[in-house]
């Protein structure tokens, strides 16, 4: 029996985005994350349980300000007293782990897709889904993007901008796009 376009994806194999399954499942969390970011602060709280019931992981002391985006909810994970600034959005085709006490500026954008190089195949909408791991105490400044596959380090810095192309080794500061280690 074939794979689904889901199963293939999870699997970290080339899948089709525009997929029944799929779709249900980011219909779901669009309901989800449109509570979320229309609520007041007072009764949404550090995030709405709705939205929280569909992330890996959502501690008591993480906040997500909102706005908020994501595609799927259930493959991120927030560590402890995380706190996620407004207008975040976190496409999570691939798990994103994000460490306990770490600070995502406003504006920042986590990027779990790859669209294929072959423009056939990317008309055919084939992506790839991978992984993004963030530590513990990591400071990443606001509007940065983190790109599909990469790793940041435990007390890692990533100034406000930056985009980050590769891994960034714990305690660095990188800052500019491509991203590279501040002197």
């Amino acid at each position: 029996m074939a794979a689904s376009e889901r199963e293939k994806r999870d699997a970290g194999e080339w899948y089709c985005c525009l997929d029944a399954e799929l779709e249900e499942i980011r219909s779901r969390v669009r309901r989800a994350v449109h509570l979320h970011n229309t609520q007041s602060p007072d009764e949404r709280g550090n995030i709405i349980p709705v939205l929280a019931d569909l992330l890996g992981a959502a501690p008591a002391d993480a906040l997500i300000e909102a706005p908020f985006h994501c595609l799927y909810g259930a493959n991120i994970f927030l560590g402890q007293a995380v706190f996620i600034n407004a207008g975040c959005t976190i496409l999570d085709s691939a798990p994103v782990h994000i460490g306990d006490y770490s600070m995502i500026g406003p504006a920042v954008q986590i990027y779990c897709a790859e669209h294929h190089k072959d423009p056939v195949k990317r008309r055919a909408r084939l992506e790839i889904a991978r992984p993004v791991t963030i530590g513990n105490n990591v400071w990443i400044g606001g509007g940065a993007i983190i790109l599909a596959g990469v790793s940041i380090g435990n007390d890692a810095i990533i100034g406000a901008g930056a985009v980050v192309t590769r891994d960034v080794a714990g305690g660095a500061t990188v800052v500019g796009n491509p991203a590279r280690v501040l002197a």
